[in-house]
């Protein structure tokens, strides 16, 4: 059968998004975005905390209180966000990443004040006690023990994360250390809390069915006074040195049930020029299953029972990884090979023109799909504004994507996967 030809990227548009950024007099950033073709709004609150935030010896804080902010206020009960949310039709949660920890619901638009009204007093008055400490650090070593040791692969992104970084502290992962949160104090816990929840560490995204001079006037009345601690914000500022050798780490299992292997490389942060070229690099080696990697080693040579790669763009240098998943009776060696043989394709050729218009129409419908609902909106913001820095690079995206060539995708493929800048984690049945 003849492939039918793609409609071109060039095609496709996408729809600049209109908003209104200010910030209050304490520093809480706030972007709202009218769109009145739903009667709903979203609602983001994303704190400038993650992962990488967490105090020396005691991580997973940043991802605890991701759960402590539903414990309750001075004014409130435990689970509150939920009743103002879930029994109104709407939906709440909340998210922690290596750079952010961000809160969201999504509400009919007659309830936005009550929301944001709940959003700040979180803020200026959460309950941290020992009952609260208590019950969220065992719910989030639960987690650890469900996703990271049930899981059967569930512990190959925590080593990934801690061999490829060796001072910065992405390296110590999200979800946290049982050992270090159970040596944790309440005095701990509050003092994370003092430091990082603040309104000049927020950044605020209202999006959907809304006014923007009324939800304005809501949020100077519900977050204007909360105060702003005079001490600044304290930032990671440590640098991981250039990795100058491949490092190779072997874990094995009892309860992994194929050989897989990662690689990881060293990239740079998601503001560099370099992240769109990266993005289209992840499209075309692994991105579905239209993508080089399933094509080759799941569907035509049959290797392997999934197959991806992911340009992981953060606040600061991230990680470009590709993994494999070997099909039953396929050993480690031979799956390998094969997916490094398809590294070597992508580092020796450019892209043909028409896979270049392909994977341009996959990222250009994608761009269109996430900007359908509020909370897409919303997302898009919070992540340009925190990770890139400025929220107005969500309306520059396509354009970026579409000026990537194939002789960028070839050179970023040249100057990012280096053997010598690889972390290679095989990991094994016991």
């Amino acid at each position: 059968m003849t492939a039918l030809p793609t409609i071109s990227a060039s095609a496709i548009r996408v729809e600049p998004l209109a908003y209104v950024d200010r910030t209050l007099a304490n520093g809480l950033r706030a972007i709202l975005v009218p769109d009145r073709r739903v009667p709903s709004v979203a609602i983001n609150v994303a704190y400038r905390v993650g992962g990488k935030d967490d105090p020396p010896g005691r991580s997973g804080f940043a991802h605890l209180f991701e759960h402590l902010m539903f414990k309750g206020t001075s004014r409130t009960a435990p689970e509150t966000i939920d009743r103002l949310t879930e029994d109104v039709g709407g939906y709440n949660n909340a998210f922690t990443s290596e750079d952010i920890t961000n809160y969201y619901e999504v509400v009919p638009s007659n309830h936005l004040e009550r929301l944001l009204w709940a959003e700040a007093d979180r803020l200026a008055s959460l309950t941290v006690n020992d009952a609260n400490f208590a019950t969220e650090r065992d719910v989030v070593i639960g987690e650890y023990d469900q996703r990271i040791l049930a899981e059967p692969y569930g512990m190959l992104d925590e080593l990934v994360n801690r061999e490829a970084y060796r001072v910065h502290p992405y390296g110590r992962g999200v979800i946290g250390s049982p050992d270090e949160l159970n040596a944790a104090s309440l005095d701990d816990v509050k003092a994370f809390h003092a430091t990082y929840y603040r309104p000049d560490n927020a950044v605020l995204v209202v999006a959907g069915d809304l006014d923007v001079d009324e939800t304005w006037r809501w949020i100077e009345r519900h977050f204007g006074a909360i105060a702003t601690p005079p001490s600044p914000v304290p930032r990671v500022v440590a640098v991981e040195p250039e990795q100058t050798a491949e490092r190779v780490y072997e874990h094995r299992a009892a309860n992994v049930p194929l050989a897989a292997v990662e690689e990881a490389y060293h990239i740079p942060a998601a503001a560099h020029p370099d992240a769109a070229a990266l993005d289209v690099l992840e499209t075309i080696l692994g991105a579905g299953r239209s993508s080089r990697l399933y094509q080759s080693l799941v569907y035509t040579q049959q290797l392997a029972t999934s197959a991806w790669a992911s340009a992981d763009l953060r606040q600061q240098p991230g990680l470009f990884s590709v993994r494999l998943t070997c099909a039953r009776g396929v050993t480690l060696e031979a799956g390998h090979a094969a997916l490094r043989a398809e590294l070597e394709r992508i580092r020796d050729a450019a892209p043909s023109e028409a896979e270049m218009a392909r994977v341009g129409t996959q990222i250009a419908s994608a761009l269109v799909r996430s900007r359908q609902t509020s909370s897409g909106v919303a997302l898009a913001l919070v992540r340009a504004t925190t990770e890139r820095g400025d929220p107005a690079a969500v309306n520059g995206d396509l354009d970026r994507y579409l000026a990537v060539t194939a002789a960028d995708v070839l050179r970023v493929a040249h100057t990012y996967l280096r053997p010598e800048n690889r972390t290679v984690i095989r990991y094994l049945p016991q």
